[in-house]
């Protein structure tokens, strides 16, 4: 089933993200999906996050494929000249791995192999055209290919900027509309209220934005996200309540927990998303 679909039959979609493993042994990738299945709609496997390697979007997806559980692999324009994306697409097309989320993927100066060459042949933009051109059975050399494809594309929106950054980001949305993203994945916000403009302008467009909730490590992963992510804000009465609490671990789950109970509101669904110790979001949903 389509993200579109999903959003459609669901009064509010929690999709969760969950990292491929570090190395060729699935067990542990599989048996998180499995815990998270029948919780999570849907699941989202990035593409290398934060340019740290690891076993590939399209081949982790593949896998979870075969446990029957919905999937959004991740392309970006950072690794990839035009012919391995569009390869990459055909793949996903023939695996029946129809929800594609595309963005422009970390700097590798963020990650774990600082020399590696970025590639940006093509940007997101052309990226969603691309995969147009291949729904219509064409590639972007203007061959003909064999048989023809259909994607439920997304991408992502900055909805934490201010001023006339903001403005920018929405004329990008707009854009990113027009080429063909169905659904848009936020930054990590932690005050439903501070989204609630963009979110209602945005819904003008019938184009779904799901707000992204990251569960917190620690106080000091709370303002380094602050200080250092551009777009990212939590608010001083989140932090104080992670401060405070006796067990900072389980009071982290409650307030991703809390954050995403109030988005319902607001918004069509949420992406959940944790960094390390993704075993805790299982423990969100039991939270929910």
């Amino acid at each position: 089933m389509s993200i579109q679909e999903l959003l459609e039959v669901n009064p509010f979609t929690i999709v969760a993200e969950l990292e491929p493993p570090k190395g060729p042994d699935a067990t542990e990738f599989c048996d998180i999906a499995a815990s998270l299945k029948g919780r999570a709609h849907a699941l989202y496997v990035p593409e290398m996050k934060g340019a740290v390697m690891r076993m590939g979007s399209l081949g982790a997806s593949a896998l979870l494929k075969q446990q029957g559980i919905e999937t959004i692999v991740n392309l970006n324009c950072r690794d990839r000249n035009r012919l391995a994306l569009q390869a990459d697409m055909l793949s996903a097309a023939a695996l029946k791995l129809d929800n594609i989320l595309l963005n422009r993927g970390d700097e590798v100066s963020s990650g774990d192999h600082i020399d590696a060459q970025q590639v940006h042949d093509l940007d997101v933009d052309a990226l969603v055209a691309c995969a147009r051109k291949i729904e219509r059975g064409v590639d972007l050399a203007g061959n003909d290919l064999q048989g023809t494809a259909t994607f439920c594309l997304g991408s992502e929106v900055n909805i934490g900027l201010a001023g006339g950054a903001l403005e920018v980001e929405m004329q990008n949305l707009e854009k990113k509309i027009r080429a063909g993203v169905q659904y848009f994945f936020t930054q990590p916000t932690y005050d439903p209220d501070s989204c609630r403009s963009f979110l209602e302008k945005a819904a003008s467009y019938n184009v779904p934005v799901l707000p992204q909730v990251c569960v917190l490590n620690s106080v000091g992963m709370a303002r380094f996200m602050t200080r250092h992510i551009e777009g990212v804000r939590i608010p001083d009465d989140v932090i104080n309540r992670l401060a405070k609490a006796p067990d900072k671990q389980q009071e982290s789950i409650a307030i991703a927990a809390d954050t995403i109970i109030r988005l319902r509101d607001i918004s069509r669904g949420a992406l959940l998303t944790a960094v390390g110790n993704q075993e805790r979001l299982v423990r969100v949903f039991e939270k929910l």
